[in-house]
């Protein structure tokens, strides 16, 4: 079974999508030939200082489709949606939200619609 991935800064643990952070805007660094996109450049300064602690630190960190919270996925119901495993927040009415445009949320979480994120763009 599938299971989806959200970008998520590994320096602070945000959900890119829930700070407004384009893909093609985000502050970007390059680890064993992966590369991580980043809220802002501060974070990836830090990252840049010790990568392995914190690609450590957020391996299990998900983002809920719905709210866009970040959890430790230990922490988190998933839910089957075609032939993938969704991990939400616990939270029925994020489920049940989800159940109603289960596919805007999911382009949401990908980053494949606009969203201006809950700041407006603006980071630390």
């Amino acid at each position: 079974m599938k299971k989806i991935k959200s970008k998520v800064c590994p320096t602070c643990g945000c959900s890119l999508v829930r700070l407004g952070i384009k893909e093609k805007s985000a502050t970007k660094s390059t680890y064993k030939d992966e590369s991580y996109s980043f809220c802002c450049s501060g974070c990836a300064e830090i990252f840049d200082k010790n990568p392995s602690k914190y690609i450590e630190e957020i391996k299990n960190v998900i983002v809920c489709p719905v709210c866009l919270a970040e959890k430790d996925i230990a922490h988190t119901t998933g839910v089957k949606y075609k032939n993938t495993v969704i991990p939400f927040c616990r939270c029925p009415h994020c489920i049940s939200t989800f159940e109603e445009k289960p596919e805007y949320y999911l382009d949401r979480l990908m980053g494949k619609i606009e969203y201006e994120g809950l700041f407006n763009n603006l980071c630390c």
